[in-house]
């Protein structure tokens, strides 16, 4: 008997639904998803005795977590990655109707908050969308299909050490950007570009070891200090070109060209579905006189100014996750009675991005027993980051409307290509189901062998250039003059 309740009953259960013609050939089904007819979210009013429109402190912010899991057991679940330089505790909140195991077929995606410490406001924006989600459930459609189908994972700050060394009405300055240590986390990952020297922290390495056992596929980080959604790349290739002299390399850091991704138009178009949702975002106005305006509110990482280490680029060229940067406010911590204004400004952005997880191919890779082949590596041709099926062979990937080809490789099996269209807001479910390697003649003493092909790489990452091996040692006054000028412009900028 098929318990529905059990990982391997909603694994098979599933496996029927979509066996027709899969044993021998892909085939692609387009399905409307139920978000297209739905309502718009509604407006959210807080509850003041759980959460209010003020900063939470560590403390508070803990309490409100654990009585929120207490209060909802059955949509949310509370987990710690790690711990901070002084112990603090890195939660995370499963939002989900199914919150305590994977359900299949339900795509995971995740928030982080507070990177930098003097960055709050996406910390308390997190706390308000688990409120609003948790309490809207049972009578706001959206939130219900959202919740249904995908599995939230909310961090709501990264950072809890340089957090409690902030100050409120901050609006710049370096004061808590960074961890007990004096790290910047969002230059401590590593780097697809330039090698990152810098010593890993637990912080870091909480996170690293998070996004390595969950499948994530769409991502977003909050950061304040401007208002726009930066996309990647973060860094560039370009700034290799100058390594011989620290003085060309700090005038080209901010003269910067755009690094673009192989899944550049996927970047963009999610980013604008955030500024366009944002209630001022996508009109582009610069948050000062002398800082950048940006156009439709978004931007590349790197022409905006590059930086080495960050999170968004490792996401995505580590583990195909699409992740967007979402500067949300202004000022850096501006004061809590502002707080209401921005959460007006940013729920339905906060909302709609997540949906984002359900357009494109999604689908399963299977043997010719139809069981699930774990760790598949997948790569949509001409686009070379890709992507991993999970362990019961599970595989989403976000596309605008087109004509694709997969590459489909797994040790032991002989690779497949296969083509399929995506369609506007119309996930395809696509099946593939790959057969064992060719039995051929072997030579010598060994007698008949299997034909196994090229071991597929963990994951698909783009040709390595020559000027990511490179050492890169400018050393003196002038590095440590460009050095200086960067870390002052992310002060400004975030």
């Amino acid at each position: 008997m098929i318990l529905r309740n059990t990982i391997v009953g909603q694994l098979l259960l599933l496996m029927l639904l979509y066996t027709t013609e899969y044993l021998c050939n892909a085939k692609t089904v387009s399905t409307e998803p139920l978000s297209m007819a739905l309502p718009e979210p509604r407006a959210y009013l807080p509850d003041a005795q759980n959460l209010d429109f003020v900063y939470h402190d560590h403390e508070e912010l803990t309490r409100f977590l654990r009585a929120t899991s207490a209060r909802y057991p059955n949509l949310t679940a509370l987990y710690s990655i790690g711990k901070s330089i002084q112990g603090r505790d890195l939660w995370v909140m499963v939002v989900s109707s199914s919150p305590y195991e994977h359900m299949v077929g339900k795509p995971d995606v995740k928030y982080v908050g507070n990177i930098h410490g003097n960055e709050p406001v996406g910390r308390e924006m997190l706390l308000h969308l688990i409120q609003y989600f948790v309490s809207s459930y049972n009578t706001d459609q959206y939130v219900k299909w959202l919740l249904d189908n995908t599995r939230i994972h909310i961090l709501p700050t990264m950072n809890p050490d340089g957090y409690a060394v902030s100050k409120e009405g901050t609006c710049d300055g370096g004061q808590g950007r960074y961890n007990a240590r004096g790290f910047d986390l969002n230059r401590n990952f590593p780097d697809y570009f330039k090698q990152n020297n810098k010593r890993g922290q637990p912080e870091t390495d909480a996170v690293k070891d998070w996004i390595s056992k969950i499948q994530f596929v769409l991502s977003g980080s909050l950061h304040g200090g401007a208002l726009v959604a930066s996309y990647p790349y973060d860094n560039t290739p370009n700034s290799r070109i100058c390594r011989s002299s620290a003085l060309c390399a700090m005038f080209q850091t901010y003269s910067a060209a755009p690094s673009l991704t192989p899944d550049d138009d996927v970047f963009k178009h999610l980013s604008l579905v955030y500024a366009r949702n944002h209630a001022k975002m996508s009109r582009g106005v610069a948050c000062k006189s002398a800082t950048p305006a940006f156009e439709n509110g978004i931007t590349n990482g790197a022409a905006w100014y590059p930086l080495t280490g960050g999170m968004q680029d490792y996401n995505y060229v580590w583990y195909g996750c699409m992740e967007i940067t979402l500067e949300i406010s202004c000022c850096k911590f501006p004061p809590a009675y502002e707080l209401k204004k921005y959460w007006e400004d940013n729920q339905l952005s906060l909302i709609k991005f997540l949906a984002e997880a359900h357009r494109g191919v999604q689908g399963f890779v299977f043997d010719p027993a139809g069981m699930p082949i774990e760790r598949a590596s997948i790569k949509i041709k001409g686009r070379d980051v890709g992507f991993q099926t999970t362990k019961y062979g599970e595989f989403w990937r976000i596309l605008l409307p087109g004509y694709y080809k997969a590459e489909v490789f797994a040790e032991g099996y002989a690779p497949r290509e296969v083509e399929f269209v995506i369609v506007e807001q119309h996930p395809t479910l696509l099946n593939v189901t790959l057969q064992a390697s060719k039995r051929v003649e072997g030579v010598g003493a060994g007698g008949p062998s299997f034909y196994r092909p090229m071991q597929a790489p963990q994951h698909y990452r783009p040709g390595v250039p020559p000027y990511a091996t490179a050492a890169s040692n400018d050393n003196g006054i002038l590095s440590t003059i460009s050095n200086g000028l960067n870390s002052l412009y992310s002060n400004i900028f975030g």
